[in-house]
């Protein structure tokens, strides 16, 4: 029995702490590219680009892509419907402003849901491009909870790094 009440009082502090947890989170990274701002901004600006860099792309071969809209910038929309590691979602690009700046809608529908806006900003230092790509979402109470588990930086981050380290191939070349 006293095992039982441990536990029990384990997992209700476990909850509770989680709760004190932010409502938000961000995950940012940050690549520099010996490329013009306009190359890079014509690969983020048009979804058409994307499984050229796009780490997420090779997670399923067989996944089903819908682009509606125009082909770039604000109002181009780029649907997904792949398998377990895939998933399922919308990304809608809402803002753009060229050779600096892509705001993205972007909503998780399987294997959880979830709405977050990825920007990507591009400054210049002479001849690179300097590009931070950066997403904020909110942490409902079960992302908070596996958040104590599972760093949403780490998981997301070497996913945002990778994309980055491919544009910056591809720009470079």
């Amino acid at each position: 029995m006293t095992v039982v009440i441990a536990v029990i009082a384990l997992v209700a502090a476990l909850f509770l702490f989680a709760a004190t947890r932010p409502n938000t989170y961000q995950v940012q990274r940050t690549a520099t590219i010996k490329a013009p701002p306009d190359k890079v901004f014509a690969m983020v600006n048009d979804f058409h680009a994307w499984p050229g860099w796009s780490p997420w792309e090779k997670l399923d071969p067989m996944m089903k892509r819908t682009h509606t809209g125009p082909p770039s910038g604000p109002g181009a929309v780029y649907e997904w419907d792949g398998n377990k590691k895939a998933g399922a979602g919308r990304m809608e690009i809402t803002s753009a402003t060229p050779g600096s700046k892509v705001v993205i809608k972007l909503d998780f529908l399987k294997p959880f849901e979830g709405h977050n806006v990825t920007t990507f900003t591009l400054g210049t230092s002479g001849a690179t491009t300097t590009v931070t790509w950066v997403m904020d979402g909110s942490a409902n109470f079960m992302l908070k909870v596996m958040g104590l588990f599972i760093s949403m930086d780490k998981m997301i981050g070497k996913d945002f790094e990778a994309g980055l380290a491919n544009i910056k191939s591809l720009a470079e070349r």
